[in-house]
């Protein structure tokens, strides 16, 4: 792998360097807004931190998919309240089901097939999923994705797809 800086590009995944450089510059920032400690050591074991941060990120592939996570962030803030609402939601009746005596659990495990058609969008249904009280994704695994529910109400809800829809809805048409 080389840098070429006339392209302003990695060869391997063409990553610009201009993006290198914002993600290296947002970790910088908010290190030394969080540590609050500036002393030539501590700065310097921080920018240590963030530049390895960047080389992992690099090396786990983040920069192919970045131009895919910034088209998505307008429509997050209403995704995230939305799932906000349903966690909430799933909580309470969760919470339900444990205080009821005869605990009328019924697991079942269901096959979603993911809307999402990038890898970004079907991990976002993954982990929008786990993040629900009562339900666990288990795999994912060529836009199919296996879900553990702790009630059958629970994964009929799972099936009518409003997850599924929501997820498909923050990628880039």
């Amino acid at each position: 792998m080389s840098l070429t800086l006339t392209q302003h590009t990695f060869q391997r995944g063409e990553t610009r360097l201009s993006s290198v450089l914002l993600l290296l510059l947002i970790l910088a920032i908010s290190w030394l807004l969080w540590s609050g400690l500036y002393k030539p050591l501590v700065m310097s074991l921080g920018a240590l931190s963030c530049l390895l941060s960047v080389y992992l990120a690099h090396r786990m592939g983040f920069f192919r998919h970045h131009t895919n996570l910034l088209r998505l962030m307008p429509r997050l803030p209403g995704y995230w309240l939305w799932l906000l609402r349903e966690i909430i939601i799933s909580s309470l009746d969760v919470a339900k089901l444990i205080l009821k005596p005869s605990m009328p659990i019924s697991p079942t495990v269901v096959v979603l097939e993911a809307e999402a058609k990038t890898d970004v969008g079907q991990v976002i249904l993954g982990n929008s999923i786990t993040l629900s009280p009562g339900t666990v994704t288990l795999d994912l695994h060529e836009g199919k994705v296996l879900i553990h529910c702790l009630t059958s109400e629970s994964a009929k809800e799972l099936q009518k797809g409003e997850a599924n829809r929501r997820v498909a809805a923050l990628e880039p048409r």
